[in-house]
C-alpha cells in the first residue's frame, strides 16, 4: 500500500520545519562565537565549554532542551551559558516556521538561509560591532538564485512575470542597496570621519592588549578605553596622537606626533615599528586625533544582501524601518548622541518585516501616490 503524505501546504509540515530552524539555530551559535575569534566553525567539530573546555555530549547539545535540562549551566563546570544560546535556537525556529506558514516551498530553502544569516549577524554586530562579509556576500549570491526561482520574491510589492525579470530585479536591488549606503558611508566619512581630544593638561595613554578570547586591543587615554576595531575600519586610518612622551617596549623615545596604524607605527623623528613586534607601548600627550566611520562598511554589504533578495522597493523598506527601529531603541536604552550602535540588527529586523507584512504597507503607498 503506498504512504501517502500530506501535500506541502499542510499546516503539519510547520512542525519538522521548526525543528530544523531549532537544529540550524544550535549551529548559529557555533558560528556567533567562533567566527568573530577567527577560530574554524567546524575545528573541533564538537562544541565545547569556552571556560573548561570540554566538549559537550551529544544530549548536552540538544537544541533547547539541553539548556533547559541544565538550568543554563556547563555540566562540566558549572559555568553560565548566556541565554543568548537558547535565545538564538528559539529565534530561528519560529523564523523558520513562519517562512515555511507564509512562502511557497520552491522559496523556502533559499529564505531559511536567509534567515539564518540575519540572526548570525544581528548576534555578532550586537557583540562585536563587526559584520562578517564572507557571510553577505554568500547571502547575496542566494538571494539573486531565489530570485530566478521565485521572480515574485524581488517585487513583493509587485510582480515579475519571468526568471529573468526576477533576477534583474535582485541584481538591481543589490546594486541600490550596496552603492546607495556606501555613498552615505563616504559622506559620513568626510562630515564625521575623525574625533579630536583636546586636554588641558597631560594624560597618560597606552595600548592595551585583550584580557581574554573576546576582547579586543584597546586604545587607553586618559582613562578611556577604545576598542581596536573602532578605531580601524579602513588601511587608511591613521590614529595620531599629540604625545609629550612615547615609551615603547620600557624604552623612552621623546615626544612629538605620533602616528599609529592598524599594524605599526611611526615616531616623529621617522622611525617604525611593527605591533606584532612591540610587547609595549605608552606615554602621555596632550591629545589625539581618533578616525571613526558614521557606519561601518559591513552594513553596505547587508543592505546589498536585502537588495538582492527583495529588490530596490524592500531596499529603502528595510532601510527606513531600521532607523526607526534603531531611534526607538537608542531613547529606550538612553544612548546619547555620539555613542556607538550597531546597524546591523536593525537593518535585520527592517528585512524580517518587510518580509512578513511590510511589503504590504509599501504597497498601499504606492497606490495611495498614484503608482
Amino acid at each position: 500500500m503506498p504512504v501517502i503524505y500530506p501535500p506541502l501546504d499542510h499546516w503539519i509540515w510547520i512542525i519538522p520545519a521548526v525543528m530544523i530552524g531549532a537544529c540550524i539555530g544550535s549551529f548559529l551559535n557555533v558560528v556567533i562565537y567562533r567566527l568573530p575569534l577567527g577560530m574554524s566553525v567546524n575545528k573541533p567539530n564538537r562544541s565545547f565549554c569556552p571556560l573548561c573546555k570540554n566538549q559537550l555530549t551529544m544530549l548536552q547539545n540538544l537544541p533547547v532542551v539541553s539548556w533547559l535540562f541544565l538550568r543554563g549551566k556547563c555540566a562540566h563546570c558549572s559555568a553560565p551559558i548566556p541565554f543568548r544560546y537558547i535565545a538564538v535556537e528559539i529565534l530561528t525556529a519560529v523564523l523558520f516556521g513562519l517562512v515555511w506558514w507564509i512562502f511557497p516551498p520552491q522559496v523556502a530553502i533559499p529564505l531559511w538561509i536567509l534567515m539564518a544569516l540575519l540572526v548570525a549577524i544581528t548576534y555578532i554586530d550586537a557583540e562585536h560591532l563587526i559584520i562578517p562579509t564572507n557571510l553577505t556576500w554568500a547571502g547575496s549570491v542566494v538571494g539573486l538564485i531565489a530570485c530566478a526561482i521565485w521572480p515574485t520574491l524581488s517585487a513583493m510589492a509587485g510582480y515579475n512575470d519571468t526568471w529573468l525579470e526576477g533576477l534583474i530585479d535582485g541584481g538591481i536591488g543589490w546594486v541600490v542597496g550596496f552603492f546607495g549606503l556606501w555613498a552615505v558611508v563616504e559622506l559620513g566619512k568626510k562630515a564625521f570621519g575623525r574625533k579630536e581630544m583636546k586636554f588641558d593638561k597631560e594624560v597618560e595613554w597606552s595600548l592595551r592588549e585583550p584580557e581574554g578570547d573576546e576582547d579586543p586591543m584597546c586604545f587607553v587615554i586618559d582613562g578611556d578605553d577604545i576598542p581596536w576595531w573602532d578605531i580601524f575600519s579602513r588601511k587608511t586610518d591613521r590614529l595620531i596622537v599629540d604625545a609629550t612622551e612615547v615609551v615603547v617596549d620600557g624604552e623612552e623615545t621623546g615626544g612629538g606626533k605620533l602616528i599609529i596604524r592598524e599594524t605599526g607605527i611611526e615616531l616623529s623623528d621617522g622611525r617604525t615599528f611593527e605591533l606584532e613586534e612591540m610587547v609595549s607601548l605608552s606615554g602621555r600627550a596632550n591629545g589625539a586625533v581618533v578616525p571613526r566611520e558614521a557606519m561601518g562598511m559591513g552594513d553596505v554589504h547587508l543592505l546589498g544582501m536585502i537588495g538582492a533578495f527583495f529588490g530596490w522597493s524592500g531596499v529603502f523598506f528595510s532601510l527606513f524601518s531600521a532607523s526607526l527601529f534603531a531611534i526607538v531603541a537608542a531613547l529606550i536604552g538612553r544612548i546619547g548622541f555620539g555613542k556607538q550602535l550597531p546597524f546591523g540588527p536593525f537593518l535585520a529586523m527592517g528585512c524580517v518585516a518587510w518580509m512578513f507584512g511590510g511589503w504590504k504597507l509599501w504597497q498601499a503607498y504606492m497606490i495611495f501616490v498614484g503608482f
